[in-house]
């Protein structure tokens, strides 16, 4: 799918003296920092026509389809360029390891600080990443085996079950805060939003959904945002 028309944009874009401009690849979901590629003009089209991220290998001195041979394709959501026009931006949805050598980063290692062993990967992980896996994983579990599974087991019992943990969870949390507990208020949290999760992936609702909708409430009163969606909104 394309993502902006192309030959009125990339014209734009102060391309070396070899035809190539830097492309800094980052997570959507997470802000991370994926790695970083080379494009020149024909990969730079063909990443806004197809939505999906090509490069210029200088090594090969060819055109290449992230993810062409190992199926971790980069989706992109969004491109943008920085203040000189000597720079891409790419904002992606990975599949995969964005690394040739496996690792989520390519930026996996850090020099601002001796790790305990050489090579160690030392990068942490990104909060919000540990929900996106675990996301992932829950919707996985739909196809498992349910004697293998919690969630596979919730999902093979339907969705009358899957509301019933929601509120089950709901009421020990409510508990919880009542006691005035951290640590319990924090593990009932967490078996909240495992839940609600699993009623997510039951309902075919991407987790992403949920974050643009917060996106969009951003910066906006609660009771502004709650007035705008009518007498009948909740």
């Amino acid at each position: 799918m394309a993502i902006v028309g192309v030959s009125e944009n990339t014209s734009i874009i102060k391309f070396d003296e070899k035809g190539l401009v830097p492309a800094v690849v980052q997570e959507y979901f997470t802000g991370r920092v994926l790695m970083l590629a080379y494009m020149n003009k024909e990969s730079l089209e063909k990443t806004l026509s197809t939505g999906r991220a090509h490069y210029f290998s200088r090594s090969r001195n060819k055109l290449w389809l992230k993810g062409e041979t190992s199926g971790n394709f980069q989706e992109v959501v969004a491109v943008y360029y920085d203040c000189d026009e000597d720079t891409i931006l790419l904002s992606v949805n990975q599949t995969g390891a964005a690394c040739h050598t496996g690792e989520e980063s390519c930026f996996f290692r850090r020099l601002d600080r001796e790790s305990q062993e050489s090579g160690v990967r030392s990068q942490e992980l990104p909060e919000l990443k540990v929900l996106s896996d675990l996301f992932q994983t829950i919707k996985e579990r739909k196809t498992a085996s349910p004697e293998k599974s919690y969630a596979a087991s919730l999902y093979a019992k339907g969705l009358n079950k899957i509301l019933e943990k929601v509120k089950e969870e709901s009421s020990e949390l409510i508990d919880a805060a009542e006691k005035g507990g951290k640590k319990d208020i924090v593990h009932e949290t967490a078996d909240l939003w495992f839940h609600t999760l699993v009623l997510l992936g039951e309902m075919n609702i991407d987790f992403m959904d949920i974050l643009e909708e917060l996106k969009k409430r951003s910066g906006t009163s609660g009771i502004e945002e709650k007035a705008s969606r009518g007498k009948g909104g909740k």
